[in-house]
């Protein structure tokens, strides 16, 4: 499929709305607690499967795809398609190298027709949808990520993929279960800033509910958002002023704080692209979680630098292990934040030479809260 870039072609409906358009409309009236509270009902029904707190590994995950999927769709539309094109797009395959390479420039990822979120609606409602489909579609997104964007997009789903076989004994039972979790995503809108923040709120509704039935509270897991806003305001209040800057969180958790404090510091400098952000995750789940929710809220690849490590046990890399002194590139960054876990267990053995401790004092054995603090540091 050969696209013509120059100009622009709007996308026009027919003046009676189809039924599709209407139930968009519908869907995006639905409020916050009203969409929670569907995918938490959703969780219950799959708990003869698989633990609830996995649940949310499962529902971001496609959420996620479905985010990239139809963000695909939007940007091929906005860029000016003809209507043959249009009517091509069913043939969009990996096979054209245009539009592979087209889309990996525009978005770091390139989506065949056929591994589309919208294919995989049409396909369930035509029953003909399996959880093969899915399984290939997540390989096919690996491999076809753009080489500039590897760092963000890199074994990006690798959780929902290895988790799939968890949702049935067979793989009858895996597509169904799959299939009743598209029909209840495409109820999320995709096209707008909307949906931004429902992510937000559905991991942190989802979140909450799951540390109340473990008898936990729910601040063990993330940062409630009052807190995270409180302290996102105190830092953009003693930024201001600067004309870029980059902020750090070594326990990223879902990058809701880092995403907090970047919306706060926007509001100050008026370009949110000049705000880098730097994040690391010990739990690889969680750390995919960081990543999707940063580009979820359009912050520019380039801007996102994550990395899946153990905070207490290593610094920031601030070389490429290959060859440490040749690219010894310390980072300084304008503000550290953090929701460490608490009371994690700290061995600090061997750690008084450590350039984080050794001009700070040492944290002592037992509980990490003070190391971490002054790891921060």
């Amino acid at each position: 499929m050969s696209m013509r870039l120059a100009g622009v072609h709007p996308w026009c409906f027919s003046p009676q709305r189809p039924r599709a358009q209407l139930a968009d409309e519908r869907r995006r009236t639905m409020n916050k607690q009203q969409l929670a509270s569907k995918i938490w009902e959703s969780a219950n029904k799959m708990r003869s499967k698989i633990e609830a707190n996995e649940y949310k590994d499962y529902i971001l995950g496609f959420i996620f795809y479905k985010f990239l999927s139809d963000k695909e769709e939007r940007q091929l539309r906005a860029d000016g398609m003809t209507e043959k094109e249009l009517a091509e797009f069913a043939a969009l395959s990996e096979s054209d190298a245009d539009a592979v390479h087209y889309c990996q420039d525009k978005l770091g990822y390139f989506i065949a027709y056929d591994n589309l979120f919208s294919t995989w609606l049409k396909k369930d409602e035509a029953k003909t949808f399996a959880v093969s489909n899915v399984q290939d579609a997540l390989t096919a997104f690996e491999r076809l990520v753009g080489a500039n964007y590897k760092p963000v997009f890199d074994k990006i789903f690798d959780t929902l993929q290895l988790g799939l076989r968890k949702l049935g004994e067979s793989t009858g039972a895996q597509t169904k279960a799959v299939a009743a979790l598209l029909q209840l995503i495409k109820d999320i809108p995709m096209d707008g800033r909307q949906d931004y923040d429902v992510l937000g709120f559905i991991y942190e509704y989802l979140i909450s509910n799951f540390a109340a039935n473990a008898g936990k509270k729910a601040g063990e897991f993330y940062t409630p958002h009052e807190v995270s806003v409180m302290m996102s305001e105190i830092i953009a209040h003693h930024l201001q002023g600067r004309e870029e800057i980059q902020i750090y969180d070594p326990t990223s958790g879902s990058g809701s704080l880092l995403i907090n404090i970047g919306k706060c510091v926007a509001k100050y400098m008026g370009n949110g692209d000049r705000i880098k952000y730097y994040a690391q995750e010990l739990k690889e789940n969680t750390y995919n979680l960081t990543r999707m929710n940063l580009v979820m809220r359009g912050i520019i690849p380039s801007n996102i630098v994550t990395r899946n490590g153990d905070t207490l046990e290593d610094d920031w890399p601030y070389f490429d292990e290959s060859d440490p002194v040749g690219t010894y590139d310390p980072l300084y960054v304008d503000a550290v934040v953090s929701n460490p876990p608490y009371s994690q267990n700290w061995n600090p053995a061997n750690k008084e030479s450590d350039p984080r401790y050794k001009s700070y004092g040492l944290a002592p054995k037992g509980k990490a809260d003070y190391a971490f603090l002054l790891h921060d540091l």
